[in-house]
């Protein structure tokens, strides 16, 4: 006796089947839907037409033959219908050639057969004429309408043939008030069988028609849900992983929207609460070494010293103050724009223009330095951005070259332009980044001491790259033999 499987076995196998996405059970769903209720419709038409035309020939045909029988009434009474003019026209229309096409199919000859009996059933009249003088009164639209009922019956001339059954109505010959014979309309179904077989396939080509045109619709839709639903978790995956990401919208579905501006308003709670507490613990890290120079400098200068000791330690202290001021004016900067979900505004950049401001306002440290600093940008070179964000960007990356420069080198900035992106060079000549720091230098606070043995704030090269990352482009550091190279990619429209 086979024991009953653990639920945990068996939860742990339903996580196994593959993941259907919801779109495509949506469309699946929608699918069986349509598809059932087409087989519905079609199943349902198609067994209706039938007797729906045939019900409508019927009613055609006791309205002609009660006009008939009125018509034939006094010919009748009278005793002379086999030779009278209503007689003839009966011959002439069985022998009437139509002469006309109706519903794509030719029409030779009509359709009707009229034949008239007496009161005792005998065939006095018959448009085919070939029963002229038969008993029929046996037959039940004869029988019944000489009694005075509806008389109506449909005989198959071949018992194989389904479609070689004809209707026959009567009406019955009525003069004072007496029923003295019958007038009886004949009509073959295989005569309105091509209106029936049109009518079904008029109906089988719209419905599937339609059909295909409501899977298309269903299938937009799903993929559209889908679609919205990856956007979603895209979004999501990506604010769980901290990278700058646009809020997705949505046109048609407000429900997503909502939803996306609901994860939008909790990364931005989020984020806020996550960064006050790393800004809070880092900006306390960073501060204690200037800190603990200030205090140590004013102890001293609290006690007996030389004057040159003195002047010493309050330029310690104002080294340290303007330190501290810097690294609070940058990480205030970083902040802001590392809040920044994406670029608030955009503005055509004479690049030319702008990289030559900068040197301009390098040019006390370039003389210092007794560098050379070379630009080489096509005056027609623009850039669609945030201005003061690029100004900045590049007014880091100066400062930078300049502190690792070495004595008397160069620094040269080389704005290339291709069909879709906007690189920008900044090589300077000077010592190379040791590979362990590579990969760390756009880190926070991460520096590497410059020539006087000093070192920065470490978030010049960290705003250089939140900055790309806003403009959705991409930075490279990287050695070469004379010395360093940042380059700035910058996709263009």
């Amino acid at each position: 006796m086979n024991s009953p499987k653990p639920t945990s076995t068996i939860f742990a196998r339903l996580k196994r089947w593959p993941k259907i996405p919801l779109g495509l059970r949506l469309f699946l769903l929608y699918f069986v839907l349509v598809i059932l209720t087409a087989y519905l419709v079609s199943s349902t038409v198609m067994r209706e037409i039938k007797p729906t035309v045939r019900q409508v020939r019927e009613e055609a045909l006791v309205d002609m033959a009660n006009m008939l029988a009125v018509m034939a009434s006094n010919p009748m009474a009278n005793g002379d219908i086999a030779q009278s003019a209503f007689a003839m026209q009966i011959n002439s229309y069985g022998l009437r050639d139509p002469g006309f096409a109706i519903w794509g199919g030719e029409r030779k000859s009509v359709n009707h057969r009229v034949y008239i009996t007496d009161q005792q059933g005998i065939v006095v009249l018959d448009s085919w004429q070939q029963d002229v003088g038969n008993d029929f009164s046996k037959w039940n639209d004869v029988y019944l309408t000489l009694r005075g009922k509806y008389g109506a019956r449909s005989t198959a001339l071949d018992p194989n043939d389904p479609l070689s059954a004809v209707m026959h109505v009567a009406a019955p010959i009525i003069y004072n008030d007496e029923i003295i014979g019958s007038v009886t309309v004949a009509k073959a179904n295989r005569s309105v069988q091509p209106f029936i077989d049109i009518s079904r396939y008029r109906v089988l080509t719209w419905l599937a028609l339609m059909s295909v045109l409501a899977l298309i619709i269903g299938a937009l839709i799903a993929w559209r849900i889908n679609t919205a639903l990856y956007k979603l978790a895209d979004y999501a995956d990506k604010m769980g992983r901290g990278e700058k990401t646009s809020k997705p919208t949505f046109r048609v579905f407000y429900e997503y929207s909502l939803l996306s501006d609901a994860l939008e308003n909790m990364r931005r709670q989020l984020d806020g609460k996550r960064y006050v507490e790393n800004y809070v613990q880092t900006l306390t890290h960073e501060l204690k070494s200037p800190l603990s120079a200030i205090k140590g400098a004013s102890e001293i200068l609290q006690t007996p010293t030389t004057v040159d000791k003195q002047q010493l330690f309050a330029q310690n202290i104002e080294t340290e103050a303007t330190r501290m001021q810097q690294l609070i004016d940058k990480l205030l900067a970083l902040t802001k724009l590392e809040q920044l979900p994406e670029l608030e505004q955009r503005q055509l950049i004479d690049l030319s223009t702008l990289i030559e401001q900068i040197k301009v306002s390098c040019i006390s440290k370039i003389m210092t330095r007794q560098a050379d600093l070379s630009v080489n940008c096509a005056s027609e070179v623009t850039y669609m951005g945030d201005q003061f964000l690029i100004q900045q960007a590049l007014y880091n990356l100066c400062e930078n070259a300049l502190d690792f420069v070495s004595e008397q080198g160069y620094i040269n900035i080389v704005v290339t332009q291709a069909a879709n992106e906007l690189c920008i060079n900044v090589e300077n000549t000077g010592p190379n980044i040791p590979e362990y720091a590579l990969k760390r230098v756009t880190e926070r606070f991460y520096s590497l001491a410059r020539s006087n043995g000093q070192k920065s704030t470490g978030l010049g090269l960290n705003f250089v790259e939140q900055v790309v990352k806003l403009h959705k482009g991409k930075l490279d550091i990287l050695n070469t033999p004379q010395g360093v190279s940042v380059k700035l990619f910058l996709p263009t429209p």
